[in-house]
């Protein structure tokens, strides 16, 4: 993970205030975001979120070089882990279910070199690409994601799934092997454009 944390919990529980939430140190922030008191934050400054987030308990945000952006409407469940050097979008409406990892960044495991954040860089061998969640994906509970994969808009990932490939939009996968078992419906785009419409006119 990058650098130190950016702590400011000041109790067991609960969600931050927005000056408690501002004292993070985001690159930025939007309105109405909700933070955990117990969630951790690596390079903050390299995090951006949009309005309307919630980042639920335990969480770790550890943003490397190419930063994590967070959209609108995003919801990050307890124990959501996100790190690595490479880029790391979610985009509006995106949502993370518990403990699933984000990785933009993995070691290699074949024995060619070290593992390890303890390692010399010039000992290692990682991989870093960038990892996008288009609009309106979900990620079922326990599922990792590795460097490179990018889940597209509308899709669903079942829970305890490990993600090693792309995702096609408006697919639902499963399994160690991303198995597409169904198509998502579309009427949740009917949804969001009345939600906006609601928000624009009580604007």
């Amino acid at each position: 993970m990058a650098g130190s944390p950016n702590i400011t919990a000041m109790r067991r529980g609960g969600f931050l205030t927005p000056s408690e939430v501002s004292a993070i140190g985001f690159a930025a922030v939007g309105s109405n975001v909700k933070i955990d008191a117990s969630a951790l934050f690596y390079g903050a400054e390299r995090i951006t979120l949009g309005s309307d987030v919630r980042i639920d308990a335990f969480s770790v945000i550890s943003a490397g070089a190419g930063g994590i952006r967070i959209g609108n409407h995003v919801h990050i469940a307890s124990f959501g882990f996100l790190t690595g050097a490479a880029s790391i979008d979610l985009k509006d409406f995106a949502g993370l279910s518990g403990r699933v990892s984000v990785y933009s960044s993995a070691d290699d495991y074949h024995g060619h070199a070290l593992t390890g954040p303890t390692i010399p860089a010039e000992f290692r061998r990682v991989e870093s690409a960038p990892v996008v969640f288009e609009e309106h994906v979900v990620v079922g509970a326990g599922t990792i994601v590795l460097p490179g994969v990018r889940v597209g808009r509308g899709a669903a990932v079942g829970a305890l799934s490990l993600l090693r490939k792309d995702v096609a939009e408006f697919t639902i996968v499963a399994g160690h092997s991303g198995r597409v078992i169904g198509t998502r419906k579309r009427t949740l785009l009917e949804a969001e454009a009345k939600l906006k419409a609601k928000v624009l006119g009580s604007g």
